[in-house]
């Protein structure tokens, strides 16, 4: 919480002004200024950013005088907070205040009232943007999370040997954050309860068909062996101890049924429905369960899926309790297979290979792109990025590696020799100018439209994964369709999309991604390159006349660069991949995408001092991904402590 004595300074009402709740604040929020002043949006590393989460009076005000740091004392009518909103001066945003408008006005009146502040008011407003970040506040930490569908189907795999992956069924998991698995979407809709239900009856019948053939009672038909079955298969499936009631009540449901295979199903199917089974513990403040949440958080974070007899065993033995004995488990589980799985899971969804693999080309254009080139796309990022971490290579080479794995059907697309073995490693010829993702079919071509590539969406994928900065969404009515291709004037995408520009209502969100999308203008709709734009009329009949089909090929302009970052100019994936690989915002992107991943939620401002901690030794270690996870499991587990993460060179 901000100190009182600051509150209470920056409470006395200033001279000659409204207060700036009912006066500027008010002319910010009509204006739309907060949707990209935030610390997703794609002003991001401005000087100017709203408060998030709780806007009382008092923290509204507090913020208003902050915004001193954007006046000039000397000469106010060019302090930055006037001049920016009313595009006296350039402004990425565009003109959001009108000059001479009655807001414009107000807005003045704030900043000739912000000039004249000294002494203790001053000293006050400018400790208020490091008072404010997360001093005294605590993280949201959710008790209680529903296993995702890759976690249901990891989770029956190793409790019951089961790989029929039954959660492939349910109802499809919404993307939330960029992620399926954020808990405020993690609701059960009467559909998933029934495929729940529906599922545990049928693994429930397939393990214990023809008997116990798959040892999960493993012990002769006893009351002794009632109790345990249900005391040992409660603890995998629950992920802790069952207590003395629920002990109490499953093995009176196993004796409802005289074949004791019968009684050992019912307790499986009735456990596998259980919330118990179906919500993961993440925190508890019962001591004798809060190991085996220790447990359950560093499964599902790393393998994505429940914990091993070593996991169980040493939250059994208490050695979840420390530090030490945290980082133990976590290198162990780190150089686990199943963590390659776990981490397979993570790059599907924040690189979107469900957009390939849901995606539809043109046939006529695109011969070559068919449902077994959608898939290669997808394993050629998986391939890549797994090389990355696993073999501890600088993950920031996601962006400017040369190289990338490829079989018969992206060799050809790339236009480079196919490979003497399925996705084998093939270097970029140097004048094809990929590199890294960037350069990828994955990224163009999911990218893109059926028929044509998308500069604007090439440039909002850059913008949210890459810079984590959200693009508000259009506002309503506007119409979002570019002019039609036209055999009378046939254009680039780049000309039809002018309109962005010069539209007012398109332009101010526009002019952030259309010039990013633009570099990429040389690789078309499934990623291959090209030199020239192509366009061509369809032959047909019109008034009775044919009409020949006509081609035109019009040069491509591929230059670009991403407002808001310096020394952004480009004109190819390879040269914005440099750009990104050296900027910050990027590579404390990454570490916030697997954050947000990893937690199911976005970040707070509590969890700052976290995310500056793990960006610190993500960079520490040369940017080894591996060090980034550590970093994440170790800081939950030691919050505010003082960690040992391993570069693992």
């Amino acid at each position: 919480m901000l100190r009182l004595s600051i509150i209470a300074a920056l409470m006395v009402p200033l001279a000659g002004a409204q207060t700036f709740g009912s006066g500027a604040y008010a002319v910010f929020e009509k204006s739309g200024c907060k949707a990209c002043h935030n610390s997703d949006g794609v002003a991001a590393g401005t000087r100017l950013l709203f408060p998030e989460g709780e806007t009382s009076p008092a923290r509204v005000e507090a913020f208003g005088r902050s915004l001193v740091t954007l006046v000039d004392r000397l000469d106010p009518a060019k302090s930055l907070l006037l001049e920016k909103p009313t595009k006296r001066v350039a402004h990425v945003g565009g003109e959001r205040i009108k000059p001479g408008s009655p807001e414009d006005a107000t807005l003045r009146a704030w900043v000739n009232a912000l000039a004249k502040l000294s002494g203790d008011e001053l000293a006050a407003a400018l400790r208020f943007r490091e008072e404010d970040e997360g001093d005294g506040k605590k993280a949201p930490q959710a008790e209680l999370r529903r296993l995702t569908h890759s976690q249901y189907n990891q989770t029956v795999r190793d409790l019951l040997g089961d790989s029929s992956r039954p959660a492939t069924r349910f109802p499809q998991e919404d993307f939330v954050n960029g992620f399926r698995n954020q808990i405020q979407a993690q609701s059960l809709s009467p559909l998933l309860i029934e495929a729940y239900s529906q599922a545990a009856e049928k693994m429930a019948q397939s393990a214990m068909r023809g008997g116990d053939t798959r040892g999960l009672i493993g012990c002769p038909p006893s009351p002794a062996c009632r109790s345990k079955f249900v005391r040992d298969f409660g603890l995998k499936a629950f992920r802790r101890p069952l207590d003395a009631g629920e002990q109490k009540r499953y093995e009176a449901l196993f004796v409802t049924e005289k074949e004791f295979v019968k009684g050992a199903q019912l307790v499986l199917e009735a456990m596998l429905q259980s919330s118990n089974f179906l919500f993961r513990l993440e925190d508890t403040s019962d001591p004798k369960w809060k190991p085996y949440a220790t447990a359950s958080r560093l499964s599902y974070s790393l393998w994505d899926t429940m914990p091993d007899a070593q996991l169980f065993a040493a939250a059994a033995k208490g050695e979840l309790s420390t530090a030490k004995g945290v980082e133990l488990q976590v290198r162990r589980m780190l150089d686990h297979p199943r963590a390659q799985q776990a981490l397979n899971e993570f790059i599907s969804q924040w690189l979107r290979f469900d957009r390939i693999l849901t995606a539809s080309k043109d046939r006529r254009k695109y011969p070559q792109f068919t449902r077994e080139t959608a898939v290669a796309m997808a394993e050629e990022a998986r391939l890549f990025v797994n090389d990355l971490v696993w073999k501890d290579k600088n993950f920031m080479e996601l962006f400017t590696a040369p190289y990338g794995f490829v079989n018969g059907d992206l060799a050809a697309i790339y236009q480079v020799p196919a490979p003497a073995q399925e996705f084998g490693r093939v270097d970029f010829p140097a004048g094809s100018e990929r590199a890294g993702i960037l350069g990828q079919a994955l990224f163009l071509a999911s990218t893109a439209k059926p028929d044509e590539s998308s500069p604007t969406a090439r440039g909002l994928f850059v913008r949210e994964q890459f810079l984590c900065q959200h693009v508000p969404d259009p506002p309503a009515g506007v119409n979002t369709n570019l002019p039609p291709f036209s055999a009378n004037k046939p254009q680039t995408n780049r000309v039809r999309l002018s309109e962005h520009v010069t539209n007012p209502g398109c332009a101010s969100c526009h002019s952030l991604i259309d010039p990013i999308g633009f570099g990429f203008e040389k690789f078309d709709a499934v990623g291959a390159r090209r030199e020239k734009f192509f366009f061509a009329s369809p032959a047909g009949k019109r008034e009775d006349k044919e009409v020949t089909k006509k081609a035109w090929e019009i040069d491509i302009d591929s230059t670009g660069f991403v407002a808001g970052v310096a020394a952004s100019d480009f004109s190819a994936p390879a040269q914005l991949g440099a750009v990104l690989a050296k900027s910050t915002q990027c590579q404390e992107c990454i570490v916030k995408q697997y954050f947000r991943y990893t937690l199911g939620r976005v970040e707070t401002a509590a969890d700052r001092p976290v995310i500056r901690k793990m960006t610190e030794d993500f960079r520490r270690s040369q940017f080894r991904f591996k060090a980034l996870i550590s970093s994440l499991m170790l800081s939950r587990e030691n919050p505010g402590g003082s960690v040992h993460v391993a570069s693992h060179h």
